[in-house]
């Protein structure tokens, strides 16, 4: 981590461009997956250890709630920050965690993405912290196939010229009024966000809106609240590890890419 690319001061002052990753016990499908092993290393460590990599960060640490993952996280040297264990979401418990720092800029980090590119979050952070236009700064990248023009867990994205996200929909957006248009020219959405610390703080002051509700989307709150989200273009749409059989898909990733 770089501690002298720091961005210009928020509200309070603050300066620092902050990493948290949040992670918890209780996932529905995958119940203390944070811990589980990825090539013989927690999985949250593997993402904070990736995480390390990027430039921008002047601080990067793990929220949770839970003893074993702090225990776990601490022993490989990370930064933990405790976290109330009532949050309905990654966002409460990093926003939490965000308002113990001196924090002008604040990255989620996705705790199940053992891949997660550093260059990304760097360019996630230098989006915010180069443009004052921007709220929020998320990532995009080409849908694989096109089965997942129809996949509602494949989140899509329609964006406007200068890249901010128009939409964010489970159903195939735009809608091909002339007949099937397959995935080429589609965008999916990529799960991890840099924020303003005042929009942060702003956006889970409030209670979802309808959107947010139909779609689950908790994006969708932002723009109903009117915040602007810069969608950058990623060439990897990530390896996330959702459920059980998704442990060895991430290990054959890894040693692909010779990050074992």
């Amino acid at each position: 981590m770089n501690t002298m690319n720091s961005p210009a001061p928020g509200a309070g002052g603050a300066t620092e461009t902050v990493g948290l990753i949040p992670a918890r016990w209780g996932s529905t499908r995958f119940p203390g997956k944070s811990l589980a092993l990825i090539a013989g290393v927690p999985l949250v460590v593997r993402v904070w250890r990736r995480a390390r990599q990027a430039r921008a960060l002047t601080r990067l640490a793990i929220a949770t709630d839970d003893d074993r993952i702090r225990a776990a996280a601490e022993a490989a040297g990370a930064e933990v920050v405790m976290t109330r264990a009532d949050h309905p979401s990654g966002t409460d418990r990093v926003a939490e965690a965000a308002a113990r720092m001196n924090a002008a800029i604040v990255v989620n980090i996705q705790g199940d993405e053992p891949l997660i590119e550093p260059e990304l979050i760097d360019r996630l952070a230098a989006a915010l912290r180069e443009d004052s236009r921007w709220d929020m700064a998320t990532a995009v990248a080409p849908l694989e196939t096109p089965a997942d023009l129809h996949e509602p867990s494949v989140v899509k994205v329609v964006r406007a010229a200068d890249g901010a996200a128009l939409y964010f929909s489970r159903a195939a957006i735009p809608f091909a009024r002339d007949g099937e248009a397959g995935a080429a020219g589609y965008l999916r959405h990529i799960g991890i966000y840099a924020y303003r610390r005042a929009f942060l703080d702003r956006l889970v002051r409030e209670p979802p809106c309808a959107l947010e509700m139909t779609e689950k989307l908790e994006q969708l709150r932002a723009l109903h609240l009117g915040g602007r989200i810069r969608c950058l273009d990623t060439a990897a749409s990530g390896v996330g590890v959702d459920a059980p059989a998704d442990v060895a898909r991430a290990e054959a990733a890894l040693r692909a890419r010779g990050l074992e």
